[in-house]
């Protein structure tokens, strides 16, 4: 039977870790991730997970580690932060292009200079154009319901990819919140035996990173972008078993809260789309029929979801927690390309750092984008930086307002 309880996100993660069997976890402590290897060290330590935890140097090391284990056959697991995965980033592209399912945790948080422990979205988005599934979490039940789903995607030979779940840290990561923990038994149902393409074992030798031909490599690189984007109906797959087997669907790549009949979007990833839940309601007394578009998976991007979801509305607000400095924030660029310009759209750079927004805080965005909207017409503002309760339009975006009379009306 199912528990109910509640704990942090972080722990969340290490007893999803628990429930899929992990036979090696490699680990390297940085705030905000530390939690998640302490719980699963104090899991092996009692006696109520089997499994081997390699202490290294580094987090380079920590997932040159994993990947050695998840290499030779076992499923394996680590986890980081910030500039933790900054150190990692060579082994990003090794797992991946190697085709060697892993799943790693990212908990959220702002590298430096200067220093900062806290969220911001800047690590995560940093590994979109690794090869790796990315999925976030808005809560601690989807934390650990996504971590569970990801082994078993990363592991369908349609995949064969490694796979990142990403939480917010502190807000999150630190934060008790109630869920329900699933029993082995249903977690064994739902997840099968590791499966992987190759396992590199004593006696059998196999070559894996040599030179190769450059029309070699581009077709390693192609079918790598095939797989991901094969992963989409995988990710559909995993999250109905889910459902039928939890009462947690995970169907969708995405999540819509009031889209059906919304004249604006709200869209994001993370945690902060539950404040953007409360602002829609509070917009919707003021008159303005607000909804929320949350990327559940970032990495294969939800093209279709995105367009089905948003691109007939008016205006369309994208929140980022990190910039693509001289341009806009990265998701802003990717729901834009999507929506081919044709809704309004403003992209709205907020709580880098860690800076606090609240469901009031996104409620002021969309009324004074709104308003904007209303009184001009279409507008396409990639860049608009909303801090400490006021709105400071970015160049090369200036004057603020751009009326993209040329581009199409939409649909």
């Amino acid at each position: 039977m199912p528990v109910l309880t509640s704990m942090r996100g972080n722990d969340a993660i290490a007893y999803a870790v628990k429930l899929a069997r992990v036979e090696v976890v490699a680990a390297y402590p940085i705030t905000p991730q530390t939690i998640v290897v302490e719980k699963i060290d104090e899991l092996i330590a009692r006696g109520e997970m089997d499994a081997d935890m390699i202490h290294v140097e580094s987090e380079h090391s920590a997932l040159a580690a994993a990947y050695g284990a998840a290499a030779g056959g076992a499923r394996a697991f680590t986890a980081t932060s910030s500039h933790g995965l900054a150190y990692m980033y060579e082994m990003l592209w090794w797992t991946a292009a190697s085709r060697i399912p892993l799943v790693m945790a990212i908990i959220t948080r702002a590298l430096g200079p200067p220093w900062n422990i806290h969220v911001e979205h800047a690590d995560i988005m940093s590994t979109r154009d690794t090869g790796w599934l990315i999925a976030m979490a808005e809560n601690n039940q989807e934390a650990l319901d996504l971590a569970l789903m990801m082994f078993r995607v990363t592991e369908d030979p349609r995949v064969y990819l490694p796979g990142i779940v990403g939480l917010d840290g502190f807000i999150l990561s630190h934060t008790v919140e109630p869920l329900e923990l699933p029993d082995q038994e249903t977690v064994d149902e739902f997840l099968p035996p590791r499966r992987q393409p190759y396992v590199m074992e004593p006696g059998e030798p196999k070559a894996m990173g040599n030179l190769v031909p450059d029309e070699y490599f581009e077709e390693l690189r192609m079918d790598m972008h095939q797989s991901l984007s094969r992963a989409r109906q995988v990710i559909m797959e995993a999250g109905r078993d889910y459902g039928k087997l939890t009462g947690r669907s995970y169907e969708s790549l995405v999540e819509c809260y009031r889209c059906s009949d919304a004249d604006v979007v709200i869209a994001g990833i993370g945690s902060w789309m539950g404040d953007a839940k409360i602002a829609a309601d509070v917009l919707r007394e003021k008159g303005i029929r607000a909804g929320v578009l949350r990327l559940r998976w970032v990495r294969p991007f939800p093209w279709e979801e995105v367009r089905e979801s948003a691109i007939g509305k008016k205006l369309v607000v994208v929140l980022d927690r990190s910039v693509s400095f001289g341009h806009a924030g990265p998701l802003f660029l990717e729901i834009s390309s999507a929506l081919e310009a044709r809704p309004s759209m403003v992209g709205v750079l907020a709580g880098v750092g860690g800076v606090d927004i609240s469901y009031e805080d996104i409620a002021r965005i969309v009324e004074h984008v709104y308003s904007m909207a209303e009184e001009r017409g279409r507008v396409y503002i990639p860049a608009y930086w909303y801090h400490l309760g006021k709105f400071h339009p970015m160049p090369p975006y200036e004057p603020a307002f751009l009326v993209p009379q040329e581009l199409p009306k939409g649909e």
